[in-house]
């Protein structure tokens, strides 16, 4: 294929973006794909090198230069940030990808271990969420300032991503009574 027929200029659209996300999740869970990714991890090879590969050759399915392509994976939240349900298939996409680097890197038996915990924390997210709720707006945006707060103290580590119902009441306390602060 000839290098002029690709496409080099302006921005991915809606439809080649959804194509993408859909056929890399597609070849990501293939077991040639996943040996494939294993193999450059036994290598010595990043894995993110062979994911990236792997939409490169998307990319030339779709008749699109692959450097191109790979800039505008880097433009999609400003462009796009306005489309939530293709933002919201971008953060899948990229999930899958860690995901799939993940697998590679850490074996079967430690990748379910991670997946587990995971699931773990997110329902312990669901729950704090689900707490946060019996609580006026203006407590819950002073309930997620606290959590970010936390996570940004902790580096974004998950662990810090949950408060406990007794850290969220706390939190709802001294709102409603303020310590007493002389100047």
């Amino acid at each position: 294929m000839a290098d002029t027929q690709l496409q080099k200029y302006g921005m991915l659209s809606r439809e080649q973006l959804v194509y993408l996300f859909d056929r890399f999740s597609v070849l990501v869970s293939q077991p040639d794909v996943k040996k494939r990714i294993v193999d450059a991890v036994s290598d010595k090879q990043e894995p993110v090198a062979v994911t990236t590969a792997i939409q490169e050759e998307i990319f030339l399915e779709m008749r699109v230069d692959p450097s191109f392509g790979l800039a505008c994976l880097g433009k999609v939240n400003m462009t796009y940030e306005n489309d939530q349900d293709l933002m919201i298939r971008y953060y899948r996409f990229i999930a899958n990808e860690e995901l799939a680097c993940d697998e590679a890197e850490l074996g079967p038996e430690e990748f379910a271990e991670k997946l587990q915990s995971q699931q773990k924390l997110q329902e312990q997210q669901l729950e704090m969420l689900k707490y946060m709720r019996k609580f006026h707006l203006d407590d819950q945006s002073a309930i997620l300032e606290k959590l970010h707060q936390q996570m940004e103290d902790a580096n974004f580590d998950s662990e810090p991503s949950v408060l406990s119902s007794e850290q969220i009441q706390e939190i709802v306390r001294r709102r409603v009574s303020p310590l007493f602060k002389p100047r």
